[in-house]
């Protein structure tokens, strides 16, 4: 299983859980299961295509990553909602 790790809002939503453990070939598809598990989350990291929306940043060990890229057990995978505003 990949662990995934969701922070600020995104974790509220999922009910202030920050780690996620789920099975999934793809980043796209462990957050699918995850918006699965966390209704609330619906529609705030992928779109009605299935693919990361752009405003969230997702990392992979580390690594900025996107929707394709493949995950395997042990991966973890980082979900940050973009910080926008500011002077």
């Amino acid at each position: 299983m990949a662990v995934i790790c969701i922070r600020g809002q995104l974790k509220a939503l999922a009910g202030g859980r920050g780690e996620h453990e789920l099975d999934g070939e793809t980043v796209a598809g462990l957050l699918g299961a995850l918006e699965s598990d966390e209704p609330a989350l619906a529609g705030w990291i992928l779109d009605e295509r299935g693919q990361v929306r752009r405003h969230i940043n997702v990392f992979v060990n580390g690594e900025q990553s996107k929707g394709t890229a493949p995950v395997g057990p042990g991966d973890r995978i980082d979900v940050i909602p973009a910080i926008s505003g500011g002077t």
